[in-house]
């Protein structure tokens, strides 16, 4: 356990890793200026880095899953092919399939962990490493958010849709899709709604940015749309965004959790709300199954 909670860490330090996760200062520079804060800054900045270990809820053994990696062709990526971490539930299905996309800084223990826990409730799930073509998740979120920054953005989206296809053509896979993702991953679920039209049934994007207004139309896919309370980057999108919404007709559903941070479903920092992160989780799974199964 973290020697500090979420309650005691001041809001200004939240807000400078919120920067930090985002690329726009780097881990120096957070610490730095969180120690110029308050007394306590700097152990405040430091208890919200990522400790993987105890995020880790259901075993890579777990005797309820199979779970591989695996590498597809991705033509118009990064690199032309891609891999991921697929994981379904013990059984032949075939099952509803579930896309689980990584934040800024490819696909680190913790979405791994989240492509289980989809497993568990009855998914295929497939966690695509959008770092692939530079070599894969390197073992450290700083390295990754500098090699993700570095890539191609628009074949990186690219490298994402193939994954979806791929997931969806799997020989297990019912043919029903949905996604879900955190942070860039949920500006990608809004994206992969807008993109692939009647190809995706379901879309449950976390903290995300809003699809191009433009793009709102092409959407088929029912939404539940998860925001923190205190995100005010993402969170200044959803207005446009309801509005080309309900213009388009839209199927959506969006919900607040009070007094969480950008990042609260992610239990590996103190970021994480433990009660609005398994709300927000339960929603998800019953929104997929209600439009996948």
């Amino acid at each position: 356990m973290n020697a500090i909670t979420q309650l005691e860490i001041d809001q200004r330090v939240f807000e400078l890793y919120d920067e930090y996760c985002h690329g726009r200062i780097d881990r120096r520079e957070f610490l730095a200026r969180s120690a110029a804060l308050c007394a306590a800054g700097l152990v405040m900045a430091q208890a919200l880095l990522p400790r993987y270990a105890q995020a880790q809820t259901i075993s890579f053994t777990d005797e309820r899953l199979q779970a591989k990696y695996v590498t597809y062709p991705s033509p118009g990526g990064n690199s032309g092919s891609m891999r991921g971490y697929l994981v379904q539930p013990k059984g032949a299905g075939p099952f509803p399939a579930v896309l689980v996309v990584h934040e800024n800084r490819g696909l680190n223990p913790y979405v791994e962990d989240v492509a289980r826990r989809a497993a568990v409730a009855g998914f295929l799930a497939l966690a695509p490493d959008g770092l692939f073509p530079a070599g894969g998740y390197p073992g450290n979120d700083d390295d990754g958010r500098t090699l993700q920054a570095g890539l191609d953005q628009a074949k990186l989206r690219t490298d994402m849709l193939n994954s979806a296809r791929f997931l969806k053509e799997q020989k297990s896979s019912s043919g029903k899709l949905g996604v879900t993702g955190f942070c860039w991953g949920g500006g990608t679920s809004n994206w992969l709604a807008a993109t692939m039209g009647q190809d995706l049934q379901a879309s449950a994007p976390f903290y995300g940015a809003a699809a191009d207004t433009a793009s709102v139309a092409k959407i088929r896919a029912k939404l539940l749309i998860h925001y923190a309370e205190n995100d005010p980057r993402i969170n200044e999108m959803w207005p446009g965004y309801e509005q080309a919404l309900k213009a388009a007709r839209a199927s959506y559903e969006a919900h607040v959790y009070p007094g969480t941070q950008h990042g609260f479903h992610n239990n590996s920092t103190p970021r994480y709300n433990e009660a609005a992160a398994k709300l927000a989780w339960e929603r998800t799974v019953a929104f997929f199954k209600q439009n996948l199964v």
